[in-house]
């Protein structure tokens, strides 16, 4: 499937070859985007929607009107950054922008070359290609990406053995986005063919405030501004935490006052759902507080190395090391060693409660 420019889903006609079953997973991922679901998960559409992002915006939009001044397929984009900073929604948004389709998968879905090629040769010209986690892609699909990216062809090998020929396919201009969270992961010759590179920070309190307010607009619910700032405080910096924030204490909300938008989410009603879900003062949700209890009670404050926590806890070392180390870090609470992870002192005031927090 392929979402057209104004965000309806259209079904792209089948090849006359047989698809293989990876193919098939590959357009089974591709998303599915009404104008309600699009309101309802809060989604902004295009630029103008999206919160910060002031450099990103702008450079962006030289490069739209260049491109399409020039008759051009817009250069090849790659966004990378920790999750939940708006990755996805740029490369929609850019879609929206430029008025074009856009189709959608991620690098564990392309399993084979003959995936990408089924994927590659039913792009119309000026289309997008968005890959999420473009660092998971094998080895040899990202080598068959190169001459992609570089001169709008895809080199196809027939038959096997001696007998085998390689056959060269242009294909149309079309746009690829990648996203990736370990832009380490991904070979510099493919890096390096990418026209714009950008990474994606985390959202100031102030921007995910204004998160929080336009969330609550489309929602049609009032929320005091103490309430808006609490959950802002919160959000660990992330676009996709404060919209899961903002969900629950909604919902809370709208279960105690028995029916949507009757009265205003105060602060209060804020704090009780946050309790209830478990996020403290400074963002720190379970898994959090339990990686920083292994280090400081049973371990005495390290050095204690990765994989010894992930035991500990009885969580993935990936998963500790990708989504929840980098909060930690950024709020000083840990800190990274050659012999393994050790709890600051303001770390270790949060784990005995003597650190005083505002709310």
């Amino acid at each position: 499937m392929v979402i057209s420019n104004n965000n309806k889903v259209k079904n792209s006609k089948s090849p006359s070859r047989k698809r293989s079953s990876s193919a098939a997973k590959v357009a089974s991922k591709d998303s599915s985007v009404s104008d309600n679901s699009v309101t309802d998960s809060f989604r902004p559409r295009n630029f103008k929607d999206i919160i910060g992002r002031s450099k990103e915006k702008k450079t962006l939009n030289i490069m739209i009107q260049a491109a399409q001044q020039r008759g051009e397929a817009l250069d090849h984009i790659l966004f990378y950054g920790p999750p939940g900073l708006g990755k996805t929604t740029f490369a929609m948004s850019i879609a929206n922008e430029i008025g074009t389709n856009i189709r959608i998968t991620s690098g564990p879905v392309i399993e084979r070359q003959a995936d990408l090629a089924a994927i590659l040769t039913n792009l119309k010209k000026g289309d997008i290609l968005f890959i999420d986690e473009i660092h998971r892609l094998s080895k040899t699909v990202e080598e068959m990406l190169y001459p992609v990216m570089e001169d709008g062809v895809i080199d196809i090998v027939m038959g096997k053995g001696p007998s085998a020929k390689s056959i060269r396919l242009s294909l149309e201009p079309f746009t690829l986005i990648g996203a990736t969270t370990q832009i380490g992961r991904i070979g510099s010759p493919m890096r390096d063919r990418f026209g714009y590179i950008r990474r994606l920070d985390y959202f100031s309190n102030e921007e995910a405030e204004k998160i929080v307010k336009r969330a609550a607009s489309i929602s049609g619910i009032n929320i005091t501004s103490d309430a808006v700032a609490a959950i802002a405080k919160r959000s660990r910096g992330t676009g996709r935490v404060v919209l899961r924030l903002f969900k629950r204490i909604r919902d809370y909300h709208e279960s105690e006052s028995g029916k949507k938008s009757d009265g205003e989410i105060t602060l209060i009603t804020a704090l009780k759902a946050l309790e209830l879900i478990g996020v403290d003062e400074l963002g720190l949700e379970e898994i959090d507080r339990k990686i920083l209890h292994v280090i400081y009670n049973q371990f005495d404050g390290g050095p204690v190395g990765l994989s010894t926590i992930s035991a500990a806890i009885s969580e993935d070392s990936s998963t500790i090391e990708d989504v929840y180390e980098p909060f930690l870090m950024k709020l000083g609470l840990i800190k990274r060693t050659t012999r393994g992870r050790i709890i600051t002192e303001k770390g270790a005031q949060v784990i005995s409660g003597n650190l005083l927090i505002d709310n």
